[in-house]
């Protein structure tokens, strides 16, 4: 879309707050009131106008579109949002390591190792490991904890846990960074192990690496929503 407005600024409002641009509120795709619950992450969308080119790429502007989707998605079925996320818990990533070769077994427990026993202390359960993709149940308590850690999560923090979860593929590295006890930097590259160690393997291939990074990028700005509500 072509820029339109000259200024954006935070403004206070009933129920939180929202950003204006020139004088009107900025609304959501679906025309919601787009109106945040913390006045840094309202600064921080407020700052993606302010500074938006002159031909915008709405995808350029991660906070304001986390924003949108707690507000036009998350929103309109909370529970339903949280019991998708909390299902990721039922096949972590964490818990599926490597048959081989030796370094990338190494590389999988060194990564995934501190994650599953920072859960384990946190949740108070065990988790079931397996080597290879076949599925292996998880502990019903391992299960209930986790689900239980994302159903008490509200609207905002959902939207932003949403990629954490999808694009990292374990609901265990989120919930850590979701609690400050991972930085996001190091569970991205936790979550990234495979990918990482692909591109190492059979060289860099272009596409494969600007997917890379177009998923570190989201990733990251997921976890800066978080740390800004």
């Amino acid at each position: 879309m072509k820029r339109f407005w000259k200024d954006a600024k935070v403004v206070a409002t009933g129920g939180g707050w929202g950003i204006e641009l020139d004088g009107k509120p900025l609304r959501t795709p679906g025309k919601l009131p787009l109106v945040v619950p913390g006045e840094a992450l309202a600064q921080s969308i407020a700052a993606e106008w302010h500074g938006a080119p002159e031909t915008v790429d709405p995808r350029s502007m991660a906070m304001t579109g986390l924003a949108n989707a707690a507000i036009e998605r998350v929103a309109t079925d909370t529970a339903g949002f949280a019991a998708g996320l909390a299902r990721y818990g039922e096949a972590d990533l964490t818990c599926y390591r490597a048959e081989g070769p030796d370094k990338l077994v190494e590389r999988q427990a060194a990564a995934w190792d501190p994650l599953l026993a920072w859960a384990r202390r946190r949740f108070a359960v065990d988790f079931a490991m397996t080597q290879g993709i076949s599925h292996v149940p998880q502990p019903a308590g391992a299960a209930g904890q986790l689900s239980h850690a994302v159903e008490s999560m509200d609207t905002f923090q959902l939207a932003a846990l949403s990629p954490l979860v999808t694009i990292g593929g374990s609901l265990i590295a989120a919930l850590a960074v979701a609690e400050g006890a991972v930085d996001p930097e190091a569970a991205w590259e936790a979550v990234s192990v495979d990918e990482r160690w692909q591109i190492e393997t059979w060289g860099d291939d272009a596409e494969a690496v600007a997917a890379l990074e177009a998923r570190k990028r989201d990733f990251l700005a997921a976890a800066r929503f978080l740390a800004l509500l």
